[in-house]
């Protein structure tokens, strides 16, 4: 969502009035659209790192204003829990040793962050979820105090008129109730951003969405929620069940969910927009007082604001944002199927591997899109999510294959070819491919490390959450190597 908003009660009559904006905005975007109004795609690459705080003990630290306070840099921000910090990573050329520069700049942020968070009694970890979390420790008291997530809690509660249900059968089982979204809280991301321009957008998605399910099988990183042993990437599940604003009744009518995958491809950007503005109603009715149209007929861009909120409400994988940065649009695909971790080096890894494919894919004389039909695609996410790197993905011209061989044999070859597009210096391609194909030879991702590493302490007799404890210090003190983790060893 992004944006702060003002503690509010909305009436009858300010749905009525964001329904009419955002509509109206919706044919300023489509004027734009058809005028060419937007800058073309550039290639640079951003990201959003999403992280948890803990204690000394490897336990939740509900201690992010302080932590923020301490840190005192615009690049970071609070997230939904007061477990959580995120920090926002300018878009940056890739070419050349742009992607090493990219990853050294992380680490030297975080690094920074890490320093000062220590100076409040707090740690940043790089993980999917949080390992050592409980149920006691979600409630609506563990919101952070920015009004917009209050807001917006109350908003899904009152759209559900009861309590969430979140239900996930993996390896062990989770059947709970919960009274706020502040489970959605657990979930913690690598955001990759990607501007494109409006007539190859379409393109650009629909691969996203083709390469979704091999990018969870070989990045899983979240294989417990609340004490359980559940999926490899348990945040998909999760983050689709903690934001649902609908009760069972509306499940039962196929009434789409806030968080999902799509149900077709596209052929427009538009597409996107207009089935948010379709079928989604306000969570978040709140007005600017901009005249979208009247900006436009001035010579001037509009930031369309009740477009943009209402998007950011609507937690696609594969989101579109529409932006105005020095008075310029443009359109970006944002990326949101990764966890955060192992590593910072894991993390470049994993984006490295995004952008290649997405300098291959969307250019193809015959789109991967065209041979595969979308229900594949998000049934590949969702074996991927469920299994990691032991899901079988379709993938056309070789069926149903191990994610690993899918990967090795058809997208590292591409990805290579990507990134060289891209200008990457062969050596640094080079360094960050050889993490994701170390990972498919050996069979370890970050959820894999975790799960062999928690066996290991249960079988030495510590209990449940003892393991848990132990295991994400030693994952902590790993992180902070930058080795990835497919070489660590349990």
């Amino acid at each position: 969502m992004g944006r702060d908003v003002p503690v509010v009660v909305f009436s009858r009559e300010d749905r009525r009035k964001y329904r009419e904006k955002v509509h109206r905005c919706l044919d300023v975007f489509a004027q734009m659209l058809r005028e060419s109004r937007f800058e073309f795609e550039h290639p640079l690459a951003g990201l959003e790192i999403e992280l948890n705080l803990v204690d000394s003990h490897g336990e939740a630290a509900m201690r992010n204003a302080q932590v923020l306070a301490a840190i005192a840099q615009p690049d970071w921000a609070t997230e939904l829990g007061q477990f959580n910090v995120e920090i926002n990573i300018e878009p940056q050329d890739l070419a050349g040793d742009g992607a090493l520069r990219l990853e050294n700049d992380v680490r030297a942020r975080l690094n920074h962050a890490e320093e000062r968070a220590r100076s409040e009694g707090g740690h940043l970890v790089l993980i999917g979820i949080l390992p050592t979390l409980r149920e006691q420790d979600i409630g609506e008291g563990t919101l952070s105090a920015n009004p917009r997530y209050r807001l917006l809690n109350e908003q899904i509660f009152a759209a559900r008129g009861e309590d969430l249900h979140l239900s996930i059968e993996g390896v062990e089982r989770l059947d709970t109730h919960a009274d706020s979204v502040a489970p959605e809280a657990a979930c913690t991301s690598v955001q990759l951003h990607l501007q494109v321009s409006p007539d190859t957008f379409a393109a650009h998605w629909n691969a996203a969405q083709a390469i979704a399910g091999a990018q969870v099988a070989v990045a899983a990183n979240s294989p417990y929620l609340f004490g359980r042993e559940l999926h490899r990437e348990t945040r998909i599940a999760l983050f689709e069940q903690a934001t649902d604003t609908r009760p069972a009744e509306l499940k039962a009518q196929g009434v789409r969910p806030r968080v999902w995958f799509g149900e077709r491809w596209i052929t427009s950007v538009f597409d996107l927009f207009e089935e948010n503005v379709s079928y989604y109603p306000a969570l978040l009715p709140l007005c600017d007082d901009e005249d979208p149209r009247a900006e436009l007929e001035r010579g001037r861009i509009p930031q369309l604001h009740e477009l943009t909120l209402h998007n950011g409400t609507v937690y696609r994988w594969n989101r579109p944002v529409y932006a105005v940065v020095n008075g310029v649009p443009h359109l970006r695909v944002e990326n949101r199927v990764l966890p955060a971790g192992p590593s910072v080096a894991d993390i470049a890894a994993n984006a490295a591997f995004y952008y290649g494919l997405m300098r291959v894919l969307p250019y193809d004389e015959r789109p991967i899109w065209s041979q595969m039909s979308f229900k594949a695609a998000e049934d590949n996410l969702g074996a991927a999510a469920r299994h990691g790197l032991d899901a079988r993905l379709y993938w056309p011209g070789l069926g149903e294959v191990p994610a690993a061989e899918l990967i090795l044999r058809r997208l590292l070859p591409m990805a290579r070819e990507g990134l060289a597009t891209w200008g990457v210096r062969g050596t640094v391609a080079d360094r960050l491919l050889s993490v994701i194909e170390g990972r498919c030879l050996s069979g370890r991702t970050g959820a894999s490390w975790q799960v062999d590493r928690v066996r290991a302490q249960a079988a030495s007799g510590d209990d449940r959450h003892e393991a848990l404890r132990g295991m994400t210090l030693e994952y902590i003190e790993r992180m902070h190597t930058n080795e990835p983790v497919h070489t660590w060893d349990v």
